[in-house]
């Protein structure tokens, strides 16, 4: 069942602590000598930039009252030296810091995407692709800004605050002591917002995972959406999402817009302050015109910095509510995963036990499999029949170790397969779902995907052996026709056949066929057997066809229900036998009678 739909909220299950910023900060570390210079630099420019109003002091306190020209171009000339190191500084961290920005969130990006390959089949059974996607791009490209510039400009900004503070006191100490008066009522009310703007940025995660996963659905569902007319119902669904993101986006603004107009109206007071009171002390507390003009242009000064520390603290916030989505993703549980200790397996030669296997795909779910025990030989070919959801594919699932038994064990040549390398267990697999998957590229690519070193020979003899190769080398290119992602225009007989050629090219020691012949026309099936029995020899395979005529030379046929088999034998003693395969094989021929 799943966790969540495209209409429904996902729900936070890791809340937010000090340790996804802890946890962030590992991914700067190996930048850290490049980042240390970038905000020594930034230090040096600070610096540079806030001499300007102490030199303007200067320039009307001394300089002009001595009508010094002399004096004053060398002023000049120290100002324009810090307007250049100001520039060469900004150079520096605009190129350093965008690059180690992206470089972070390349691995941020990598570690989630390299996790989500390894979650198992249940993980995505639950969960609509799109929330998915979202949080391997737009969560991620959400960091882009925080960590190309907002680290280095918080403490960049911190060292303005400092060095712009040092200024104010050698200027006048008592207005320093008015202007800072206004910090204190600043800081509390910018924490009184923190609680809120939180979880309105996590409304807005939440909302554009909604939109993701509805585009991706209908997108992957275009064809059915045009078939069925459904364009109007489809953008109406749209609207709704869209209209919900752009609400709980606006509410969001709201209230991180909120930050910029408070420090605004502390810096217009402020100033305003220093200007009645620094003009009524001009002559009787010993603060000059020149000395005035500077403190008022270090009060704008002072105001910016602690305006950019409230955006980085903006930032940090809306952060959070993508940063909480990525690591809970990268914190998913393995559930199917190499266990401690876990060995490689070595060269398979074929036999498989199911040893009293039962298995449910939730907790609280029904037993699709319950008890199940059998054995089988190497090189037997085994078929697995019985009706929809009786659990044959899980069956074939079970023995490639996409899913983990609920209780008791899988062994191949006795060996539980729990106790091995998933690597080493499925690369001695060949598998054909029955969800066929053509990736965008060449044919020749895609079915070379599950042996990269094989040569184009070895890739045209695995074509032959399943007669895919007649209808690729009428294709325009060939082998190196390119196909659209799903192979859309491929048939779906087509697509199965380079599917399986895809899956013999391995040289498995163990074949599964999930309804691997259900899409192919008769005469191609009747030529596919052909090659198949020269393939299948010697080798172990498992195939779930609903067409019986397809397994009748099978060594052994299961008939699954009901949570176990029921029945087991070759065609002819269940044929003999008048039970439930013999039932299912009847109606079957009767109803192809009947349509003909």
């Amino acid at each position: 069942m799943a966790r969540n739909k495209y209409d429904i909220d996902e729900e936070l299950e890791t809340p937010f602590n000090i340790k996804h910023v802890i946890r962030l900060l590992k991914y700067v570390k190996p930048y850290k000598g490049k980042i240390a210079i970038t905000v020594i630099l930034m230090f040096v420019a600070s610096i540079a930039n806030l001499l300007g109003p102490y030199l303007t002091k200067i320039a009307i306190d001394s300089e002009i009252p001595r009508k010094n020209v002399k004096g004053l171009v060398v002023l000049a000339l120290i100002f324009l030296l810090t307007l250049l190191v100001n520039a060469v500084c900004q150079k520096w961290r605009i190129r350093t810091m965008s690059y180690i920005g992206q470089s972070i969130i390349q691995s941020i990006r990598r570690d989630i995407f390299t996790h989500i390959q390894k979650l198992p089949f249940s993980y995505y059974d639950s969960r609509p692709h799109g929330k998915i996607l979202v949080r391997v791009v737009n969560y991620v490209n959400s960091l882009s800004d925080l960590l190309s510039n907002g680290i280095v400009n918080f403490l960049t900004d911190l060292f303005s605050l400092a060095v712009i503070l040092v200024f104010m006191f050698i200027v006048n100490f008592r207005l320093t002591l008015i202007c800072m008066l206004g910090l204190p009522l600043l800081f509390i009310t910018v924490m009184a917002f923190k609680t809120t703007q939180r979880k309105r940025w996590q409304a807005v995660s939440r909302k554009s995972s909604n939109l993701n996963a509805y585009i991706h659905e209908s997108i992957a569902g275009i064809k059915v959406t045009q078939s069925f007319v459904r364009e109007k119902v489809n953008q109406g669904i749209f609207e709704n999402l869209s209209n919900s993101y752009k609400n709980a986006w606006m509410s969001a603004q709201y209230v991180s817009l909120l930050l910029w107009p408070t420090v605004e109206m502390f810096s217009v007071l402020g100033s305003a302050a220093i200007y009645v009171i620094g003009v009524s002390w001009i002559g009787k507390e010993s603060i000059t015109v020149g000395a005035l003009i500077a403190f008022t242009n270090y009060i704008s000064r002072f105001w910016a910095p602690i305006s950019n520390l409230g955006n980085f603290y903006n930032q940090i916030i809306n952060a959070m509510a993508y940063l909480e989505r990525i690591f809970e993703t990268i914190d998913e549980k393995l559930i199917v995963e190499d266990l401690p200790g876990a060995v490689e397996m070595p060269a398979i030669e074929g036999n498989v036990e199911f040893r009293n296997v039962s298995f449910k795909y939730e907790e609280d779910g029904n037993m699709i499999l319950d008890n199940v025990s059998f054995k089988v030989n190497k090189g037997d070919t085994i078929a697995l029949v019985g009706p929809t959801g009786a659990g044959k594919t899980t069956t074939v699932n079970l023995i490639s170790r996409f899913y983990d038994v609920s209780a008791g064990k899988v062994l191949i040549d006795g060996i539980d397969i729990r106790s091995v390398t998933l690597e080493s267990l499925r690369s001695q697999m060949g598998v054909m779902l029955q969800d066929t998957f053509i990736f965008s590229g060449t044919i020749m690519d895609n079915i070379r995907y599950g042996k990269l070193d094989a040569t184009d020979e070895e890739v045209m003899e695995a074509a032959k052996a399943v007669k895919a190769h007649d209808f690729i080398i009428k294709l325009r290119d060939g082998y190196y026709t390119q196909v659209n992602e799903r192979g859309s225009r491929l048939s779906v007989g087509q697509r199965q056949l380079i599917s399986f050629a895809r899956a013999l090219l391995a040289n498995p020691k163990i074949l599964i066929l999930d309804e691997a012949t259900s899409s192919i026309d008769t005469e191609t099936e009747r030529a596919l057997q052909e090659g198949l029995e020269r393939l299948l020899k010697g080798r172990t395979s498992f195939i779930i066809a609903h067409r019986l005529s397809t397994i009748k030379n099978a060594t052994r046929i299961m008939y699954i229900d009901n949570g176990g088999i029921e029945e087991a034998g070759t065609h002819d003693e269940l044929m003999a036998k008048k039970g439930a395969y013999w039932k299912l094989y009847t109606s079957q021929f009767k109803f192809l009678e009947t349509a003909v």
